[in-house]
């Protein structure tokens, strides 16, 4: 992305522009489907999730945090996921997803002051969204990224359930966001590298890193 800096993917205008567009390099629909997806697709990431969601006869709550035109909770609505929320700061883009996905929920909110009761969810899952706040140097963010990310964090750990999981997919260096995450008084942090789907390495590696909440929080 070029023309913009990276300052501004922390703020709704910047998204409600991209997802206005559907031609060109800035565009989220570039094959007509309405969706797009970064980083990984589903099958890519889909062993990494299988391992650590709920099982279905639970019936967990999951809630998508940034969850733009991703195809995500559609694929696990298939895969017989039905209780999702999928929250996003853009209001363009949750109009489109009601359109594109009338029979599940979606809700236009910021992932750093969630209108959302404590203890809620499950389950939490970003793919993206925590790394379009970051900017500047990682080994001394700026003060905003530092402020936007703690803002971030406490959220989460606020609407999860005590034993719930945070999962979240990254290309980031897990050395950078593990002090980012880090929260030993509300939950454990464990990281994964994600396997490469065409088997033959890449230049990027991606993460998944899980945070466990605490069962007595």
């Amino acid at each position: 992305m070029p023309t913009h800096s990276l300052e501004e993917l922390a703020y709704a205008t910047y998204w409600d522009r991209r997802y206005e567009i559907h031609d060109g390099e800035d565009a989220l629909d570039t094959d007509g489907t309405g969706t797009y997806d970064w980083f990984k697709s589903f099958q890519a990431i889909r062993p990494f999730l299988e391992t650590y969601l709920p099982t279905l006869n639970t019936k967990p709550c999951i809630l998508h945090l940034g969850c733009g035109n991703s195809t995500l909770p559609h694929n696990l609505r298939e895969l017989g996921y039905t209780d999702q929320v999928s929250v996003d700061f853009s209001p363009v883009v949750i109009d489109k997803m009601r359109l594109k996905h009338p029979e599940m929920s979606w809700k236009v909110m910021d992932v750093r002051r969630l209108n959302v009761e404590n203890n809620r969810f499950d389950i939490a899952i970003d793919k993206s969204t925590l790394d379009a706040m970051l900017h500047g140097s990682l080994w001394d963010p700026p003060a905003d990224v530092r402020r936007n990310v703690a803002e971030y964090v406490d959220e989460v750990a606020r609407v999860l359930k005590p034993g719930g999981k945070w999962l979240y997919i990254t290309y980031r260096q897990p050395h950078f966001m593990r002090p980012m995450l880090q929260r030993p008084d509300i939950w454990s942090l464990a990281i994964e590298t994600l396997a490469d789907e065409s088997g033959g390495g890449g230049m990027f590696e991606y993460f998944g890193l899980i945070m466990t909440k605490h069962i007595d929080q």
